[in-house]
């Protein structure tokens, strides 16, 4: 029986196995390391922007970016996808983009004998790394349409269904600053996505390299080959699923999920008197999983306390709902997951 088993034998038999993952995890995590820094030799900065992005390719996750104008948002999609050596498509939302201008359209087509038929024209959709720009000016229709592929990873037209290819990411982009002929997002339809990442303004050595860089042209060079095959990133995601998580810090994911909701007995003062709703169930699932994914950049065999800091303002910004008066009084909701993690213990 197993429990009469030697402890010499059961290493003996799972050592190779244990050697293997390291193996693995080890050549996978250099090619994303390189990932990395091809990146970095276009964009400037922006790394938790970066690194977010990663993060939801590991995961099968999804990412808004938030960032005004100059930023860099689009370049670093663009960059992402060449990088990637993925099918990439960008669609610029407007107020007259329709579902079908997304998702495609059954089209009347005619054979030789004169017989019609209809035929499928795949939208943009239809791609393995899909920008969607300036998203919040789109209407309403047009936003489900997108959010709707995001969530059950297909699209349905007329009576058929057609699958996405994985990997299949949306990495969108809004502008929090111009609000004038734009329709926010509804907090539901924010909620799909993994990671909200914020871009901030370039420190003044940032700036500085952006315009060193372009001191003899103006646009950026583009990355020459991918670095990272669609193969190697599908076997980077099985072994992100393989990467434990301990009990005590699912736990611990558990409570500063709790923390968020203001009647919850762990909220801190903040959340009590200024949340009118806390986080969703999926903010602990983009907490694990995000985790998982940082602690595999990182080279580790296991998730630590750090990897779930590392993704914790990313995975809940968008998922805390302020009441009346903490808009009113202006606290930030930045400001509110910050007492959350200060106040939340890591061992009960």
């Amino acid at each position: 029986m197993n429990g009469n088993r030697p402890l010499s034998q059961t290493r003996t038999q799972t050592q190779p196995q244990t050697d293997t993952l390291e193996r693995r995890l080890a050549a996978a995590e250099e090619r994303f390391q390189q990932l990395t820094q091809a990146i970095g030799r276009v964009i400037v900065g922006h790394e938790e922007a970066v690194r977010g992005c990663l993060i939801c390719l590991l995961t099968r996750g999804h990412a808004l970016l938030e960032g005004v104008p100059g930023l860099g948002k689009t370049l670093l999609v663009k960059t992402l996808g060449r990088l990637l050596g993925l099918r990439f498509s960008r669609i610029q939302f407007t107020p007259d983009l329709m579902p079908a201008d997304i998702l495609g359209t059954n089209l009347i087509m005619e054979d030789e004998s004169g017989r019609r038929y209809f035929e499928f024209a795949r939208g943009p959709i239809f791609a393995h790394v899909v920008l969607a720009d300036e998203i919040n000016r789109a209407t309403p229709k047009t936003q489900s349409a997108l959010l709707e592929a995001m969530q059950e990873r297909s699209v349905t037209v007329g009576r058929n269904t057609y699958e996405l290819e994985e990997p299949f990411i949306v990495l969108a982009t809004q502008n929090p600053i111009e609000m004038e002929g734009t329709y926010p997002l509804p907090e539901a339809q924010v909620d799909r996505f993994l990671l909200k990442v914020l871009l901030r303004y370039p420190s003044a050595e940032e700036l500085d390299e952006i315009l060193k860089r372009h001191l003899t042209r103006w646009d950026q060079a583009a990355p020459a080959e991918p670095v990272v095959s669609r193969e190697e990133l599908l076997e980077a995601r099985e072994l992100v699923a393989q990467i434990p998580v301990a009990e005590p810090l699912r736990r611990y994911i558990v409570r500063l999920v709790a923390a968020t909701h203001p009647d919850s007995e762990e909220a801190p003062p903040l959340v009590r008197e200024y949340v009118e709703y806390g986080a969703s169930p999926r903010a602990g699932l983009a907490l694990l999983w995000g985790a998982k994914a940082n602690a595999f950049l990182e080279g580790q065999l296991h998730v630590r306390v750090r990897d779930v800091h590392q993704v914790f303002f990313p995975a809940l910004r968008h998922r805390i709902i302020r009441n009346f008066r903490g808009e009113a009084e202006g606290v930030s909701v930045e400001e509110i997951l910050r007492q959350v993690l200060e106040k939340t213990p890591e061992v009960p």
